[in-house]
């Protein structure tokens, strides 16, 4: 696994990476969270005393938060591995 590097440290290509990929899942962050609540609402049958969008809502925003975590964790190693890779392959300059 590679060395953790400070923003400064990183090439200007995965700073890029990461920050469209930051971009790019908060975006879906927000629209799970905040925009199909709103759509849920037409379910309107009851689990366990509590409406269902209650429990789409609950349950299913934590589902993809986790899963956005992972995607996040595993993309940004898998770049910075990459990135290793090129570095110690690639020439030296004095």
């Amino acid at each position: 696994m590679p060395r953790s590097a400070s923003v400064h440290e990183m090439p200007s290509r995965l700073r890029f990476r990461k920050g469209v990929l930051t971009a790019v899942l908060l975006s879906i962050w927000g629209c799970v969270n905040f925009v199909l609540p709103l759509f849920a609402r037409d379910l309107s049958f009851t689990v366990g005393g509590w409406p269902l969008h209650f429990w789409l809502s609950a349950q299913g925003s934590l589902l993809v938060f986790l899963a956005i975590v992972v995607v996040y964790a595993w993309l940004v190693n898998r770049w910075e591995a990459e990135d290793a890779a090129a570095d110690s392959d690639g020439p030296k300059v004095p």
